[in-house]
């Protein structure tokens, strides 16, 4: 028999990873709140989608922490829960471990001006009080290591972990607790650009771990 045409699921699939893209972005940014009860018709109506791609963003959601289901009762958004933070925290601190150690000996100058940069603007968002450019340029600054890296399994597990983090993250970059995070990252490129992958990894996992959950 002929083989049936993918263009449905992928289009399925398309709706699905949207829904689950902008269900977490609201979460994460604090648009939907702790606690707030999430319902599918108004969820649809917003996204424009239908109930099975958004069913299946939360079921993710649900996977990774981010709401909390109770069968045939409701969808809420979870919780700022200080527990599964600080194991996210963990998980996160170890593979932005890695990633430095990986990278540091293959990086490029290019890499660590990037890295810099993103270090400068990080530092003007937190001065300005611009939560969502601080976690921005946070992302950035870490995110050069994670490319560099190419490990697509450590990418895998921060895309399911980072954003419990960053709930919190908009609680201590709001602060002055965040400041600290300059100078450690500019230590972290220090240590990077002399070619100490071991010193960088060491450094990058204490960045992660300074996060301390409200």
């Amino acid at each position: 028999m002929p083989i049936p045409s993918g263009a449905a699921g992928a289009a399925r699939t398309l709706l699905r990873d949207q829904a689950f893209r902008a269900l977490r972005a609201a979460i994460v940014d604090g648009t939907l709140e702790p606690c707030e009860r999430l319902v599918d018709a108004e969820i649809c109506e917003w996204l424009g989608v239908s109930r099975t791609p958004v069913r299946e963003a939360i079921a993710r959601l649900e996977q990774i922490g981010l709401v909390q289901v109770r069968a045939g009762s409701s969808t809420t958004v979870s919780p700022l829960d200080v527990r599964a933070t600080a194991e996210a925290q963990a998980v996160a601190a170890a593979m932005h471990e890695l990633a430095a150690r990986e990278a540091v000996p293959v990086l490029a100058v290019t890499d660590l001006d990037a890295m810099t940069a993103a270090n400068a603007t990080f530092a003007a968002a937190l001065a300005a009080g611009d939560v969502d450019a601080a976690i921005a340029a946070d992302d950035a600054f870490h995110g050069v290591l994670v490319r560099v890296s190419g490990n697509r399994r450590l990418t895998s597990v921060l895309d399911d972990v980072t954003p419990l983090l960053r709930r919190a993250e908009r609680v201590r970059f709001g602060s002055l607790t965040g400041r600290a995070s300059v100078a450690q990252h500019a230590r972290i490129v220090e240590l990077a650009r002399t070619g100490d992958a071991e010193g960088a990894a060491r450094a990058n996992r204490e960045n992660w771990l300074t996060l301390r959950p409200e």
